[in-house]
């Protein structure tokens, strides 16, 4: 573990300002940020929705390299909240890492906490966001991490840094949303808009005034600090006569990557340059949904924003689009992820290749009979489901690391399967309706502290086959292969890249294929792995890893006295 470099104090509250008042008794800087239902009046609605500091997208957290800060968290809203802190590893510290009713039960209305937040090997670009319900929808915002202080990028350092926020926006309210499809069983409404910082850019005319601008001088480069927060939407960006170079993902540098597009998926994040080398005008950036699964609605608009060259010119007033990938490109998707290198000589640890934990897991869209006197939106009027494993989470109504601390029995129950419990032609294109009922439990994997875990997700054909997003948290991981079809572990190990895999903490896992990722169980606690396409989170494709202590400094650390009750 990095030696922390001093403690910062930030404060969300539910406030419609913002103030810096300066610094405490002990010396250390302290931030307002703010945190309630605002009306946002520069999109397309002036409904009033749930943000931190009146801001949407959320304040930007900064922090240099194994520094540590604190955020005091009020909720002045009328719904229960928890705060997520994404990819920030939270060494020994569990207690602040946010998932509601997995490591601490919600803040509740009128209610505060106390987050403390560790970093240690992150560097680049991360993000905040609600963990509960589908309050995230709103209240997400960047975190930048910059080198320890004296040191310098691994790249060339930029003359700016630009935060480049994705969204989805819903002209209804998001929560109306979120009930509704529980409720019926079926899929969500797909959004109204995809956002680019907040706006939906030039081709929505009630947004065309506050389309965002990057203003820029010709010769100059520019940081893109990349985040997905959509929901529900894998996404292309590009932009116009412009190459992008991905210099970290994920919060960890990379091996530079020039390309003319990028994908990201939910949760991931990138950190990307842009050079400013074309003829001076208004150039489009853009943005447009990856979806690869056949029958599923999805927001097939584009979203811009403008970048405009300050030296003189005629200005365009309706600049070229760039090219961007057709909506199920999966060539494009996973030629661009399977390009990305890491940087080997960055790097906090090596490549696990002697592995002590295998595990395989089978991700699935799945159905439920519809309950008597119901009528339900699903597929031959079933509810939809999701699984890991064959197992469709259900959340309990104490948190499992609660419970976990505590020695509370009945809680949760150990077992998770660590290979699929039903054997079959995952891929195949007619499966059996009896496959898709999955059961449910409050189940969870046990991790011996220190192993070497390679983790396989396997992705099926039940119901329909597409993408997914898999987020581990508590720790990042080496990206060390993909492919299609059902995984080969005689075969497909000897394509995996254990030389220069990027370090990652959400990995695409392909419709119909697989994605392997290795690290060291190096991290105490209950941690929570999940799809991130938050639909699939909603109906169960989640699970959670408790990492057992290790001896020393390398227990759980004790919870803070403020711990949100349920």
């Amino acid at each position: 573990m990095k030696m922390w470099l001093g403690k910062k104090i930030i404060f969300l509250q539910t406030l419609l300002c913002f103030s810096i008042v300066g610094t405490n008794s002990h010396g250390l800087k302290e931030y307002h940020f703010v945190l309630k239902e605002a009306h946002y009046r520069r999109l397309c609605s002036s409904k009033p929705i749930l943000t931190v500091n009146g801001q949407f997208p959320g304040p930007t957290v900064r922090a240099y390299y194994g520094e540590t800060i604190y955020v005091n968290v009020h909720n002045k809203g009328k719904y229960n909240i928890t705060l997520h802190w994404h990819g920030v590893k939270q060494p020994r510290n569990p207690w602040s890492d946010g998932p509601e009713y997995i490591t601490q039960c919600p803040i509740k209305p009128g209610g505060k906490f106390r987050q403390m937040l560790i970093f240690s090997i992150e560097e680049g670009t991360i993000w905040w966001h609600a963990h509960s319900d589908w309050a995230r929808a709103t209240v997400h915002g960047a975190i930048y991490i910059y080198p320890r202080k004296g040191e310098s990028y691994p790249f060339p350092t930029p003359d700016e840094e630009v935060p480049i926020v994705l969204g989805e926006w819903w002209k209804s309210d998001v929560s109306d949303v979120y009930e509704e499809f529980l409720r019926n069983g079926g899929s969500p409404n797909e959004s109204d808009a995809i956002t680019i910082n907040g706006q939906p850019g030039d081709l929505y005319p009630c947004s065309k005034s506050e389309t965002f601008k990057l203003n820029v001088h010709y010769g100059k480069t520019y940081h893109l600090r990349m985040v997905n927060a959509a929901m529900n939407l894998v996404l292309f960006f590009a932009v116009s006569k412009h190459n992008l170079t991905v210099v970290g993902v994920d919060s960890a540098y990379s091996k530079p990557l020039t390309r003319d597009y990028i994908c990201i998926a939910p949760g991931q994040t990138a950190d990307v340059l842009l050079h400013a080398n074309q003829e001076p005008n208004d150039y489009y950036m853009a943005a447009r949904a990856y979806s690869s699964a056949l029958g599923v609605a999805f927001n097939n608009g584009i979203t811009t924003a403008r970048i405009h060259y300050h030296e003189n010119h005629a200005p365009n007033k309706s600049p070229s689009l760039p090219y961007l990938p057709l909506y199920n490109d999966t060539k494009a998707v996973f030629d661009y992820y399977v390009s990305i290198k890491g940087l080997n000589e960055a790097d906090p640890y090596q490549v696990p290749t002697n592995i002590t934990t295998h595990m395989l897991t089978t991700l699935s869209i799945n159905t439920f009979p519809c309950p008597e006197n119901q009528t339900c939106a699903g597929p031959n009027g079933t509810r939809l489901a999701s699984s890991v494993n064959n197992i469709s989470f259900e959340n309990p109504t104490i948190d499992i690391l609660e419970a976990y601390y505590y020695h509370i029995k009945g809680v949760y129950h150990k077992g998770l399967p660590k290979f699929p419990p039903l054997k079959f032609d995952f891929n195949a294109e007619y499966l059996p309706l009896e496959l898709q009922i999955p059961k449910k439990g409050t189940k969870v994997a046990v991790i011996k502290f220190g192993s070497t875990v390679e983790l396989v997700f396997q992705g099926t054909n039940l119901v329909t086959g597409i993408d997914h997003p898999m987020h581990l948290h508590g720790t990042s991981f080496f990206a060390v292969g993909y492919g299609f079809g059902n995984f080969d572990k005689h075969k497909d190990r000897k394509t995996y890249n254990l030389i220069d895999p990027p370090l990652m903490n959400t990995i695409l896992v392909p419709k119909n294929g697989w994605a392997s990722i290795r690290y060291r169980a190096s991290n105490p606690g209950v941690w929570f792995v999940h799809c991130h396409l938050d639909r699939h989170l909603s109906w169960g494709m989640e699970t959670v890893f408790i990492v057992t202590n290790g001896e020393g400094d390398a227990e759980i650390l004790p919870p803070p006295p403020d711990m949100p009750q349920c």
